[in-house]
């Protein structure tokens, strides 16, 4: 067995957490100074945290491979299967013009843009965060918008902006359940806490967006429906995320809060045209006066409806039972490593969930979607691949990533980590969401920050007397407000909307709200740390 060491450098807590920062300070400084390629910081930071593990901590070399190849099936599986899924539907809806059908029919629900972005970009944004994420919702809200006749700058500050509130339980609640892997609470006790933070910030984006896109009048009129949408987004993933399933938390939220907005009556009623002379700077899209008959109307729906249904029937109690059955548990192959005091961890065990795993269970939908809209088998395998050779450097970002922080969990150095930041004390409630933020700012993922950080987020908490489950969601919850200033989704947004070269700009105007945002988040920790908010927690 290899027992961890919390101080194997000289014997010195704060050496050992300064040569265990090396991996992490590698990839930050590759990708925020360096500005190189996502896959190649992740593949070279993990290449540092070997080097780490067996020279620095002395874990066998062995053992640190097999570490890196735990991380990295992680990542493909179940993490990458969900998202490759996910697009695959979503080009196979391209491939057909029914997303063209699905845009013309968001843009005949109201005539006012600062409706039309609470339903694209927050609203049909969120959905998309909660099928896929990693940039997708980004990249098609600001589409959609720039299609309706928004400002290209005005359209992706929109669309970034939009993009925070669902992003801890994008991709079939992807962060959290890798939040839950990595730091070994269980999976329902960390989305209930994160569920009881991000829809705090349900409530505040929409009313934000409106004034994004039309200042202190567009606040002034259309506060009602904006309040409306993010109360009701923001109790049903309250209700999904502590309730049914953090799986579904997006989904249901983004649902119920299109119904909200959809009912109040002024969402419906058209802008009055100095409105959208006002804010429809940009140019129409023509297609958007073609009217579609209403059968494919209902099958441009379909996908989305097809893969609600499917994730509700796998939440019943008889047919979660059936799907688990799949799963299969196995102690992973050469791997025997102990905590500090000589216990076995639980990254010995390895647990694959063949057909219980969000991306199976899209992967179904998917099959039904090609049948429903009229994709031929051959077709449709042709898209997968064609989905997976798209996102071919996302996955061995996300693999070299994920393979990253398991050599760091079971190495010892994140442990190293934990115990010396938690010197911070009490200060560390309010530092937890920023270390959160800081790592999606970096990464452009809530996952991979999760990944990196929390394990290290749980044992300061532990050595500081605070909630481990509380600081492990504060990361994700804070990490979700960096997701706007990375520079993956400046670029993605930029890329989307013809700005290309001009992510500076953008980063200029969306930093102020990330870093007010991040604030309120910190605040909501700090009183959820104490008697205060204390209440809000379960």
């Amino acid at each position: 067995m290899y027992v961890q060491q919390l101080e194997p450098v000289a014997g010195s807590l704060g050496l050992s957490a300064l040569v265990a920062t090396l991996p992490l300070l590698t990839v930050l400084v590759l990708l925020g100074a360096v500005r190189m390629k996502a896959h190649r910081a992740g593949l070279i930071g993990l290449a540092v945290a070997v080097l780490v593990a067996w020279l620095a901590y002395g874990m066998p070399l062995g053992q640190t491979a097999s570490s890196a190849a735990q991380g990295a099936l992680f990542g493909l599986f179940p993490i990458l299967w969900i998202v490759v899924n996910a697009l695959w539907v979503y080009r196979m809806t391209v491939r057909t013009r029914h997303f063209d059908i699905l845009r013309r029919s968001f843009g005949r629900l109201s005539d006012d843009p600062r409706v039309q972005a609470l339903v694209v970009a927050f609203c049909f944004g969120a959905l998309l965060e909660a099928l896929a994420g990693f940039g997708a919702p980004v990249a098609i809200s600001a589409v959609m918008l720039v299609a309706l006749g928004f400002d290209p700058v005005r359209a992706a500050v929109v669309a970034l902006v939009a993009n925070t509130a669902p992003v801890a339980f994008g991709a079939m609640g992807t962060p959290v359940v890798t939040l839950a892997q990595v730091t070994g609470l269980p999976l329902d006790t960390v989305a209930t806490v994160v569920g009881r933070q991000t829809p705090l910030l349900a409530l505040v984006v929409p009313l934000l967006l409106v004034w994004l896109v039309d200042g202190r009048r567009g606040l002034r009129e259309t506060w009602v429906p904006a309040l409306a949408c993010g109360s009701a987004f923001a109790v049903a993933q309250f209700a999904a995320s502590n309730y049914v399933s953090a799986q579904l938390a997006d989904i249901g939220a983004a649902l119920a809060g299109a119904g909200a907005l959809m009912a109040v009556p002024h969402a419906r009623r058209a802008a009055a045209e100095p409105v959208r002379a006002a804010v429809l700077t940009g140019v129409r899209s023509d297609d958007l006066d073609h009217d579609d008959p209403r059968p494919e109307v209902v099958r441009a729906y379909a996908p989305y409806v097809l893969i609600v249904a499917v994730f509700s029937l796998a939440q019943i109690p008889a047919v979660k039972e059936v799907l688990a059955k799949a799963t299969r548990t196995f102690d992973w192959p050469f791997l025997n490593v102990g905590d500090p005091s000589g216990d076995p961890v639980g990254g010995n065990v390895f647990s694959l969930p063949l057909v219980a795993t969000g991306g199976t269970l899209v992967l179904l939908a998917g099959v039904g979607t090609a049948a429903v809209i009229g994709v031929h088998a051959r077709v449709a395998v042709r898209e997968w691949a064609a989905t997976v050779h798209e996102l071919r450097f996302a996955i061995l970002t996300v693999t070299s990533v994920l393979a990253l922080a398991y050599v760091m969990n079971l190495s010892g150095q994140a442990a190293t980590i934990g115990h010396y930041v938690a010197a911070a004390g009490a200060g560390l409630a309010f530092l937890s969401p920023v270390l959160g933020w800081f790592g999606v700012a970096v990464t452009g993922s809530d996952t991979s920050a999760n990944a990196l950080f929390g394990a290290l987020q749980v044992t300061a908490a532990q050595q500081s007397g605070l909630s481990p489950e509380l600081l492990a969601a504060a990361n994700s919850s804070g990490g979700v407000l960096g997701k706007m200033i990375s520079p993956q989704n400046l670029t993605i947004a930029c890329a989307a909307v013809g700005l290309a070269g001009k992510e500076g700009d953008l980063l200029r105007k969306v930093l102020p709200w990330s870093l007010g945002l991040l604030l309120v988040m910190c605040l909501i920790v700090v009183g959820q740390s104490t008697p205060v908010l204390g209440w809000m927690l379960p």
